[in-house]
């Protein structure tokens, strides 16, 4: 059994605009699922509601099989955690490891618990040589990284998080997607992400969700979501910039690509196997 349910979602605003409608997905423990959407698509709403900020209605959210409304609030803490796009919507202490040390603490733990969660935590995210930093001497993807220690802390069973590469340069993208990629394979941290980059996903999710105006329009691994190239156009998204290149080469070029390649590697094996066997060789 799944170990998150949504069923049947919607949401409206008081404006009358349908956030969601009728969203229904299930995921399990361990998985690293993608939530795809150009901008007011639905996701933050739908990750907000997953949480309980927002009370969706009619719809009904289960968190191993209990409905979230039943859930107290600490439980649901220790359940489900959420990372918000901006630092400055969940940073609040003056250092990292007095923000970091909030949840715990509220939590009851004795000193030497909350000491032992800080430290963890942050070594999971590659913050522990900042502890006792001010948080506005940190960069703004460091300040990301502390923003998910917080919630680690937490010992959540599922990790959100609401576009956590935006505003950061390549290298720090790639750096957090590397560190989430860890928290999901050997930590075991059931992970759910919200985001429209679209070239480094494929290489660490496990299923993908593509919403629109609310609505849940495809769902599917990587090779299945990213090979359906009317529906991402449809959704206002493009493909990975190595599958839209190896697409013209297909459909302009006539190579013989069975399926699209998602990353650089694939690309590349497949461009080589396409090559003449003497490509290599020096002239006689």
């Amino acid at each position: 059994m799944s170990y998150l349910e949504v069923r049947d979602l919607v949401y409206v605003y008081e404006d009358g605009t349908r956030a969601l409608d009728g969203i229904n997905l299930s995921i399990d423990e361990r998985e690293f699922i993608g939530l795809l959407a150009s901008n007011g698509g639905g996701k933050t709403t739908l990750l907000k509601a997953v949480v309980g900020l927002f009370k969706a209605r009619p719809g009904s959210i289960l968190i191993d099989n209990k409905p979230l409304s039943k859930l107290k609030r600490i439980d649901l803490a220790r359940a489900i955690g959420l990372v918000f796009q901006n630092p400055n919507d969940q940073l609040f202490a003056s250092t990292v490891e007095e923000d970091v040390s909030f949840g715990p603490r509220n939590l009851g733990l004795t000193d030497a618990e909350v000491e032992e969660r800080v430290e963890t935590a942050l070594e999971m995210v590659d913050m522990l040589a900042h502890r006792r930093k001010p948080i506005h001497h940190l960069s703004f993807g460091q300040q990301k990284r502390v923003c998910i220690a917080g919630v680690l802390a937490m010992r959540p069973r599922i990790l959100l998080l609401d576009e956590p590469t935006a505003g950061l340069d390549p290298k720090s993208e790639a750096n957090l997607l590397h560190i989430l990629g860890r928290l999901n394979k050997e930590a075991g941290v059931t992970i759910v992400m919200a985001t429209h980059m679209v070239d480094l996903i494929p290489l660490f999710v496990d299923r993908i969700f593509v919403l629109k105006e609310g609505r849940i329009t495809i769902e599917g691994t990587p090779d299945t979501v990213f090979s359906s190239t009317q529906v991402m156009e449809e959704v206002d998204l493009r493909l990975p910039y190595i599958t839209h290149l190896i697409e013209e080469l297909k459909h302009k070029d006539q190579l013989p690509f069975d399926k699209l390649p998602l990353t650089l590697k694939d690309a590349r094996s497949k461009l080589v196997s396409l090559m003449p066997d003497n490509i290599f060789s020096g002239s006689e």
